[in-house]
């Protein structure tokens, strides 16, 4: 996942000012909450979950067929 520094909230600014964390999400779909600077809370736009919940609607076999086009070079590595 790349992340966007925009996106980025520490957690004690989203807790004083989540109005704030509302309006990431709004501007750009996402935003990350950081605890101890590090990546630890995704908030994401109801909407865009819904459309890229896509485990639901294909079966084990799609998912794994699409995995190993995407990976073919590292599960070839990994065979030899």
């Amino acid at each position: 996942m790349i992340i966007d520094t925009n996106t980025m909230i520490s957690i004690t600014e989203a807790n004083q000012n989540f109005s704030k964390v509302t309006k990431v999400v709004d501007e750009h779909g996402t935003a990350v909450i950081l605890k101890n600077n590090i990546p630890r809370y995704l908030v994401i736009d109801f909407s865009k979950a819904e459309k890229e919940k896509v485990a639901d609607s294909e079966d084990v076999f799609a998912i794994s067929e699409r995995l190993i086009k995407q990976n073919r070079e590292a599960y070839e590595v990994l065979a030899k």
